[in-house]
Formats: structure tokens, sequence, C-alpha cells
């Protein structure tokens, strides 16, 4: 009885050794968990419905955070000179994809012609060197714009429309961004065709925008129109608007965000829904697709917002016609 005791025991060790060692190549096998990189110029807070967004895109793909998706977040905090640091510490991680907005993409572009790179811009992404055509990307980058820079012109015009005997129209920019001299390029030549002057305001840091509504009062400038490509001046949309608002200018952005804050007027195309588009093609990237493969997305809606209420305690009277173009009046 002892023996046949000693011999299940025996029996009993062995497979279980069997077991262990038949289960350890299992795991091994499992897959780790892709990471995602995201490196972004702005800071966190007035980020998160973008990131949201992204989130949003990347379930619509099959992956969520924490579940089957890690994601690396890197901010900047408008300091752009901190970008290539940021850029070269998910290069060094071997992430599956970086999510990138203009001054990232760009950094990370020059440095990896293998990581796929998946861009978020309001620029004309040829332009400024990121793919060599929309519809063939090829290389390692693709991504989304809503090309609001593009649109900056068409702003011009909005402001015309608002103050018609305005002569001067004040242009607000950050001239850390590399982009920044090729918009006020195309700027100037909408500028001449209206028959207005520019004048050229500058800020990179909170303080900066504080001096420049502190001093547009004695420019005598009809609107302010903000750059549509910088992400310092994206992510300080509802500091600019109460700004405009206790100075008492008439300013115009690109986002919705800006004229529901109490902005006077917005136009141009969707963030948050370029960002879900980035998070939809950053999961097909991690499904195996190249970005070469995937064309550069557009936006093909650019919005008309108009604030009613901050245009009466400003005293400025909308025209009616671009009330009936508006896409929406915030009463």
């Amino acid at each position: 009885m002892a023996s046949y005791i000693r011999r299940r025991k025996f029996l009993a060790t062995l497979l279980g050794g069997a077991a262990v060692a038949w289960l350890l190549p299992a795991r091994a096998q499992q897959p780790a968990m892709p990471v995602i990189g995201f490196l972004n110029g702005a800071s966190p807070g007035p980020y998160a419905p973008m990131v949201a967004a992204f989130r949003q895109g990347l379930k619509e793909a099959g992956y969520v955070e924490g579940q089957n998706v890690a994601i690396e977040y890197r901010w900047a905090d408008a300091q752009y000179d901190r970008v290539p640091t940021m850029a070269a510490e998910l290069i060094g991680r071997q992430v599956a994809v970086i999510v990138a907005n203009t001054p990232g993409a760009q950094v990370v572009k020059a440095a990896t012609t293998t990581i796929p790179i998946v861009f978020t811009t309001g620029s004309d992404p040829m332009q400024i060197g990121l793919v060599a055509s929309l519809g063939r990307p090829g290389g390692n980058v693709t991504g989304v714009t809503t090309l609001n820079v593009e649109v900056g012109p068409k702003r011009l015009e909005l402001a015309h429309d608002l103050a018609p005997t305005a002569t001067t129209i004040a242009v607000l920019v950050n001239p850390t961004n590399r982009n920044t001299e090729t918009e006020l390029r195309d700027l100037e030549a909408a500028a001449t065709a209206l028959g207005l002057r520019l004048h050229i305001l500058r800020a990179s840091t909170e303080r900066d925008l504080d001096e420049v509504f502190a001093t547009l009062s004695r420019l005598r400038a009809g609107v302010l129109v903000i750059s549509g490509a910088d992400t310092f001046l994206i992510s300080r949309s509802e500091q600019i608007a109460a700004l405009s608002v206790h100075h008492a200018v008439p300013t115009i952005f690109q986002f919705r965000e800006f004229a529901a804050a109490g902005g006077l007027l917005s136009y141009g195309g969707s963030i948050t829904d370029t960002y879900r588009q980035a998070g939809i093609y950053a999961g097909r990237i991690l499904k195996g697709e190249k970005p070469a493969d995937l064309p550069v997305q557009q936006g093909v809606k650019v919005e008309l917002i108009v604030n009613l209420k901050t245009a009466r305690a400003l005293g400025v009277a909308v025209p009616t016609a671009l009330l009936v173009r508006a896409d929406e009046v915030i009463e």
C-alpha cells in the first residue's frame, strides 16, 4: 500500500512538472500588448477632448487602452524645443506606431523611416513635407488634416465682413511654430487682395497673450484673427475667448470650442473628429495595414459658428448674410 502511494505521488509530481513545462511555452507565445506613442506639442488638460476622441477612434478599430493596447503620452506644453527629445524617447522605446500633431510629426518623420507615423495637422501635409501625395503618401507616414491653414484666407474675408470699414486686421501667431512664416505668406496675399493691412502679433506663452490683448486697443484693428495651425493657441482657446470679451476685441478662430467658450466667431474643421480619425488609422496600422497604403484623410466639413450673445456684448452688428450662412448661431 505504501509503495502504491509513493508511485501516485511520483506520477503527480511528474505530470505536474510536465504541465508547467507545457504552459510556459504557451505563455511565452502570447503577444505583448502593442504600445502607441502619443506625441503632442500642447498640454494634456486643454487637449482632453482630443485624447477622448482619439481613444474613441481606437475603440472603433477594435482597441481599448489598458485592455489590448497601451499608450505612452508625451506632452511638450507648447515648448517645441522639447519635442526632439520626446520623439527620441518614443523611437528608442520601439513603439508600434507614433501619433503626433504637426511639430512632433515633422521631427519623428526626420528621425525614423521604420516606425509607422500617424499625424494630425491643420496645414497642408504636402506643403510642410510630411507626405509626397495625399492619395499615395508612401513611406511610413499618413494621417489626417483639417486644412485649417487653407481656410485662413477665408477667415480674413469673414473679418472684413464683420468690420467692412476697417483697413487693418490683426493676426495672432506663435513665432516658435516652424510653419508660421508659410501661413503668414498666404494671409498676406489674401489681405492684399482684400485691400487690407495686416498687423502681426506674436504669442507663445500665457503672459504673451495677456500683453497682446492689452495692446490691441491701441492698434485700432477692426478684428483679430487667430492662426489656424498652432498647438499652443489651440490649447488656449478658452483663455483667448475670455480675453477677447474682456478687452472688447472681435476675434475669429478656427474651432467651434472657441465660439462656445465665448469667442465671437469660429470657422474651420473639427479638431476632435481629426483625432478620432487618427485613432482609427492607428488601430488599422496595429492590425497590419501600412501607412503608405492609407490615403491622408481630409476634413470635408468646415463649420461657421457665430456667437450672437458675444456680438451683442461687443456691439458688433453681424451681417444677416453671414448669419444665414452659419452652421450654428449661439444665442
